[in-house]
């Protein structure tokens, strides 16, 4: 099971911005590195879990038509709320995930009422679930993808407490997604992150360069 919504509210009971998403530096670099490794420049229909309080989610807003968040905390969803609020394309919800994914998954025997998302965006999240969580999760991420779509990953890599798997056994699970090829591999000390897309083209090739 994920760690309750209490653990994360208490983060946000004295802080808004408990991980420094707005002023260090490294958060905020890890975010125009998630941004610049999206093989695509816009995308139709986005999904950020684990949005926490909305700063990526803003910058993402800009290269999507229609961009779903979502969160475990209830404070944080209303933190993020605020931070989108000029953001018509940006719609934020309370989840619990893996298990109340926004998309049917197509696997499921009931249809799906939603259209498929061509980008999903999985940040600082996995690590927080158990493996059979985390199994679950990558199958209803690469279920809910479009024919084109991109699944991008990005996780600290330091131990801590609360920590239930390392990010490269979380970004092993995505790994394991036959159907997806994996364009991006960046590794550093403090981060893992990786780009899969149903599109193995790279971006040169989709315009035609190479």
């Amino acid at each position: 099971m994920p760690l309750s919504a209490a653990y994360f509210d208490a983060l946000y009971r004295d802080d808004d911005d408990p991980w420094g998403y707005r002023h260090r530096w490294y958060e905020r670099r890890k975010q125009q590195l998630t941004l610049a490794a999206l093989p695509r420049e816009r995308y139709r229909r986005a999904f950020e879990p684990a949005c926490a309080n909305g700063e990526l989610t803003a910058l993402l807003a800009t290269r999507c038509d229609v961009l779903i968040a979502c969160d475990l905390s209830g404070r944080a969803v209303a933190l993020a709320q605020v931070r989108c609020a000029s953001l018509p394309n940006v719609h934020i919800e309370r989840r619990v995930l893996p298990y109340e994914w926004p998309t049917t998954p197509s696997t499921s025997t009931t249809p799906s009422a939603d259209p498929p998302f061509d980008l999903i965006v999985i940040g600082e999240l996995a690590y927080y679930l158990d493996p059979r969580d985390m199994t679950l999760l990558a199958e209803r991420a690469c279920a809910s993808l479009s024919a084109d779509g991109t699944l991008i990953a990005c996780h600290w890599r330091h131990a801590f407490v609360e920590r239930r798997q390392s990010a490269v056994a979380a970004h092993a699970a995505l790994d394991a997604c036959t159907e997806l090829t994996k364009l991006v591999h960046h590794e550093e000390p403090d981060l893992l992150l990786d780009v899969w897309s149903k599109d193995g083209r790279s971006v040169a090739q989709r315009e035609g360069l190479a």
